[in-house]
């Protein structure tokens, strides 16, 4: 690997009770037209199904090895409480030692969006971004996106004559990709006026941020935004005169933090709030366990499709991506240690197991424990192993899985990464003492050299490996960004009393609708029940086909 610095462009792209009468949304929308005539309305979508609560318990300063690279780390420009490097640490999203190189186009100007003045073609200012001329080239972006979100682009068609979000004043925090700018400019065409911001500060593609940007969508993010910048964006969408948001749709709950924080008045007027993270989710339980959540909402993230397609099946093929665009690595024959064996770790265990790794599991529940030994995998502590491993991949969701002791027994050249959502998973801030000499070898690699000598390669700072340094397939995130937008219409839309508040799961039946809408990608031809066969099983023809308590 190189230890040059190099500039590089990156191409970054949630048991419920069944209710009976919760079967018809997904019946409603698969009969209904495109016509704008359709009898079916908003209220009607909003009855189509029901969800109950589930249950609450959730289970210095840097050394620089020559004056040239001290010179890059400080090229972006400073202002007051800006780019500090003396930051505070906490154990939001935003947790990171910035090494503060310019991870967009070198042909950008190094400006920070919040000293530019920019308007789209419309006139529009209410939006900050990197650099609104890129649009026309995100707009490309997201039509290549859109080809692989067939699904989603259905609903959109679908449900877009009877604008079941129409009134709604959603205000967002995901990643900023092209697949999530579909997701936005559906609900958009579904009647939803959206501001929108980033959770991660390295995932945001810039060109997809001014596409949104121009098309009227007020967008607060860039890639490489500091701490401070990261909650300006985010007070910049809340906190807009004359405009008030009554939905939330969030990943990793900093959003919903900051209102509840921040805002009060306005956090006991939303109408509901849709969470797509481990993270994020375990913050709703915490505040609906203290008394303290006041209004509903939904948890995506353990939704089937949710659990089983992005965090499994995604993360299957990510993982590689991210490590191969980094490190370069070869990974026949590494000893690699996953810790985590949920649905991220058996995802990324099957695909580093296929190339040929040797791959362990560090647990601390049983079960998981037992399903990584029938698939082939040694469970072990990783201080048994610490000395040996090449790679090390954290997906737990938990806070000090690696810590500096750990990283001090490390082999030289040993590569430490994230699969989970927050920064926390990695005691990087143990990693910022004066003895340490941090070398920035390319955009989100660091080498973190000792004073023997001695390298460990760190990538994405602690953060979410897949996400910041490579791209997530566009397939998978149609399933959850349709998900997500089901969720938003049944909230938004439900009649008072329906939901308290709480934290609910989506209806079994949401969930096989959302599957159902991908099945025509693969040609798949679903058999079908006959009325006998269904009577036998005691169950509807057209589904739930399992249990809430089934397990994929």
């Amino acid at each position: 690997m190189s230890e040059s610095v190099a500039d590089a462009k990156l191409e970054v792209k949630q048991a419920s009770k069944e209710v009976k009468e919760s079967e018809n949304v997904a019946e409603k929308y698969s009969a209904m037209t495109v016509s704008k005539n359709s009898d079916i309305n908003a209220g009607e979508v909003s009855a189509a199904f029901t969800a109950v609560p589930t249950h609450k318990s959730v289970k210095k300063q840097i050394q620089f090895a020559n004056p040239e690279e001290k010179q890059e780390f400080s090229k972006f420009p400073t202002k007051a409480g800006r780019r500090s490097l003396s930051r505070s640490i906490s154990q939001s999203s935003t947790d990171s030692y910035s090494s503060a190189a310019s991870y967009t186009d070198s042909s950008d100007d190094e400006t920070s969006p919040r000293d530019k003045s920019q308007t789209n073609s419309r006139g529009n200012s209410d939006f900050c971004v990197k650099n609104i001329k890129q649009a026309e080239f995100g707009r490309r972006e997201i039509e290549i996106a859109e080809q692989d979100m067939s699904a989603l682009i259905s609903l959109r068609k679908r449900a877009q004559g009877e604008k079941p979000l129409a009134g709604s004043k959603v205000v967002g925090c995901t990643h900023i990709t092209a697949q999530t700018a579909v997701l936005i400019e559906t609900l958009v065409a579904l009647g939803a006026e959206c501001r929108w911001t980033a959770c991660n500060i390295y995932s945001t593609q810039n060109e997809v941020a001014a596409a949104l940007s121009e098309m009227g969508v007020a967008v607060f993010a860039w890639k490489g935004e500091s701490e401070d910048d990261f909650w300006w964006c985010i007070d910049r969408c809340v906190n807009k005169e004359g405009w008030q948001a009554n939905m939330i749709l969030d990943d990793g709950g900093d959003l919903t933090h900051w209102v509840y924080k921040k805002y009060p008045n306005v956090f006991k007027k939303i109408r509901g709030i849709v969470e797509e993270s481990v993270t994020g989710v375990h913050r709703l339980y915490q505040l609906s366990k203290a008394g303290k959540l006041c209004v509903p909402a939904m948890n995506v993230n353990d939704s089937v499709t949710k659990q089983k397609f992005d965090n499994l099946y995604c993360c299957r093929e990510s993982i590689l991506d991210g490590l191969k665009r980094t490190t370069d690595v070869m990974f026949g024959g590494k000893q690699v240690v996953v810790c985590g064996y949920g649905e991220v770790g058996k995802g990324c265990c099957t695909a580093l197991k296929a190339l040929g790794a040797i791959v362990c599991i560090t647990e601390i529940d049983p079960i998981c424990a037992l399903q990584a030994c029938m698939d082939g995998f040694r469970v072990v502590k990783l201080n048994e192993v610490i000395r040996q491993v090449d790679v090390i991949i954290t997906c737990t969701g938990n806070k000090n899985v690696v810590i500096r002791e750990q990283l001090d027994r490390m082999k030289n050249g040993c590569i430490v990464c994230n699969m989970g959502h927050s920064n926390t998973e990695i005691d990087v801030a143990s990693l910022r003492t004066p003895e340490l000499t941090w070398e920035r070898v390319r955009s989100q690699v660091d080498h973190i050299i000792w004073p023997d000598g001695k390298r460990v390669v760190l990538l994405a700072e602690g953060r979410l490996l897949n996400l910041s340094c490579s791209t997530v397939p566009t397939f998978v995130l149609s399933i959850t960004a349709t998900t997500q937008a089901l969720a938003l219409i049944e909230l938004y839309n439900a009649p008072e009393g329906r939901y308290k508040q709480d934290v609910y799961l989506l209806p079994k039946k949401m969930d096989e609708y959302v599957a159902s809408l991908h099945l025509p990608t693969f040609d798949a031809h679903l058999t079908e029940l006959s009325d006998e066969q269904a009577k036998y099983l005691g169950l509807n023809k057209n589904g739930p086909f399992k249990p809430n308590y089934y397990r994929y």
